[in-house]
């Protein structure tokens, strides 16, 4: 499609592919028959027909997808052409004590940690460019907006930093939710893995070890909670992505100027000036249709009963495409940090052109010691009307307003960096978590 370049990931596309799916599969019914084989549930030579002819497998895909329109999963036409592969003798052993559903889910959480992976080694990358940008950067005076008003002075480090802040927890939770997300699916017809009789609990353990999964406290066929959590985690991490596209967009505004997207690409078709941030935009449009499919996720954990109808197959139509979108987001990010244009001067420009109107709480404060508070507040709010109207410093017009025994107060309110707080330290804290 012509969007992919926008919004699929080299990487990680690949992974959820039916090629990727079927091999997943074939992978559970192969180690499912080693885990039987050694705690004699099923014999031996059993195990090494099975995982033979699964490895050596040529699937018919045209029978996958007939069998998918006819029964609604794929896996009954692909066990179905594993048996024929395999020494008449033991066809009965492939496939024993699990059902359609343990071999889809733990397929597609055999996919979902490696897509995990990739994602991480991302997040880490991120880290790294949003850490430097903070250090560097932590004495480039801006201005802080709220309401996407100018507000107070801030420094291009500190912004950074609060684009940080978000992936250090995005790289916390990753390590917390594997061990509740990664986790086998084997519970047989209703969960009960009662075609294993006493061997159940032993085999389940058994083959989450054999594939390097966690073991199940219970079945979770209609307990999508580790589902939903999974596409929580995606719609945050492609989310805070979003917020820093958010940010380079409005920063990148003509009438701002202060970062531009990398020199390349964001072109116009009918005006040769425009350079538009459409990287960013594209992250964006990840994060919030990311969004979109997190409800979607969220409405599939309402299942019925030990097996669903319709909430199962939700997730096959979002969770993929959450992974893929942020994916794509996160390289996209990558390349909007990496090769982003940042303009100090034009950041102090914008800065001088508030007029010392930025340090008006500092003021305030200081004129209050002096004169009533509501004074200070009117006085305040009419000479920055006057400062921005006739381009003058705040501290001058006060100073025509006020009497001279009270300029001394206003004298330290001229260097707009003697009002950043803690700004350093707070960026010391963020990158401590690095």
């Amino acid at each position: 499609m012509l969007r992919d370049p926008l919004f699929t990931d080299p990487q990680l596309t690949p992974l959820f592919s039916d090629e990727a799916l079927i091999a997943a599969m074939l992978q559970f019914e192969a180690a499912l028959a080693r885990v039987e084989a050694r705690m004699n549930v099923i014999p031996p030579e059993a195990a090494s027909a099975i995982e033979a002819a699964a490895g050596a497998l040529t699937v018919d895909r045209e029978r996958i997808r007939a069998g998918m329109r006819r029964d609604g999963v794929p896996t009954i036409a692909l066990i179905s052409q594993l048996r024929e592969a395999i020494d008449p003798r033991y066809r009965a052993y492939a496939h024993h004590g699990a059902t359609t559903q343990d071999v889809i889910d733990t397929a597609l959480t055999l996919l979902m940690r490696e897509a995990l992976d990739v994602l991480n080694e991302r997040i880490h990358r991120i880290i790294g460019v949003l850490a430097r940008l903070a250090d560097a950067h932590r004495t480039t005076i801006m201005v802080g907006r709220t309401h996407s008003q100018h507000a107070q002075p801030i420094t291009f480090g500190f912004k950074a930093a609060g684009w940080l802040a978000p992936f250090l927890r995005h790289r916390q939770r990753w390590q917390e939710l594997r061990a509740r997300v990664l986790v086998l699916q084997l519970g047989g017809a209703v969960g009960t893995t009662a075609a294993l009789r006493d061997d159940g609990i032993a085999v389940h353990r058994a083959l989450a070890a054999e594939l390097g999964l966690h073991p199940a406290r219970f079945a979770w066929f209609t307990a999508r909670d580790g589902i939903a959590e999974i596409g929580g985690w995606l719609s945050l991490v492609s989310g805070s992505a979003g917020k820093i596209a958010q940010d380079v967009i409005l920063m990148a505004q003509s009438e701002v100027g202060e970062v531009r997207e990398s020199l390349d690409g964001g072109g116009s078709s009918v005006m040769a000036h425009k350079h538009n941030p459409i990287i960013s935009e594209t992250i964006l449009a990840a994060a919030r249709a990311n969004a979109g499919h997190l409800a979607a996720l969220h409405n599939a954990l309402i299942q019925e009963h030990e097996r669903a109808a319709g909430g199962w197959q939700v997730e096959w139509l979002t969770l993929p495409p959450m992974f893929t979108l942020t994916g794509a987001a996160l390289l996209n990010l990558l390349a909007v940090l990496e090769g982003m244009q940042i303009n100090t001067a034009r950041m102090r420009e914008q800065m001088d052109s508030a007029q010392g109107t930025l340090l008006s709480e500092a003021i305030e404060r200081a004129l209050t010691a002096h004169l009533p508070q509501a004074e200070v507040k009117q006085r305040v709010r009419e000479a920055s009307e006057i400062a921005l109207a006739q381009k003058r410093p705040l501290v001058d017009v006060l100073k025509d307003m006020l009497d001279d025994s009270l300029w001394s107060a206003l004298e330290p309110w001229r260097d707009t960096g003697a009002y950043l707080g803690s700004a350093d330290r707070w960026i010391d804290q963020v990158l401590d978590g690095v």
